[in-house]
């Protein structure tokens, strides 16, 4: 089952998502490589800063879900203002 990852960065917290960046992106790559992420990138603010996140990964359950998210090193550093944990239907233009 598919999850959304909704996450919020706390306000003024740019530079921990810089720093924690490099880690950020080798746990995607990991969970890529264990077929767990469907997709993920950034959300921008006005001025094309990033501000968030939208991970979408593969997972049995909420539970194992919540597990994935809380494992993110942006998680860890405490980047995030809030996580929402939505399951999510991929409808349209799913890769083969």
């Amino acid at each position: 089952m598919l999850f959304a990852l909704i996450c919020k960065d706390k306000p003024g917290s740019l530079q921990v998502r810089l720093d924690t960046r490099p880690t950020h992106v080798a746990y995607l790559e990991g969970l890529n490589g264990e077929k767990k992420l469907a997709f993920a990138g950034p959300f921008l603010d006005g001025d094309s800063k990033p501000n968030g996140s939208l991970v979408v990964v593969e997972a049995p359950d909420m539970a194992a879900a919540q597990a994935l998210a809380a494992g993110d090193p942006y998680a860890k550093a405490g980047l995030f203002e809030s996580v929402e944990i939505r399951p999510w239907n991929w409808t349209f233009n799913k890769p083969a």
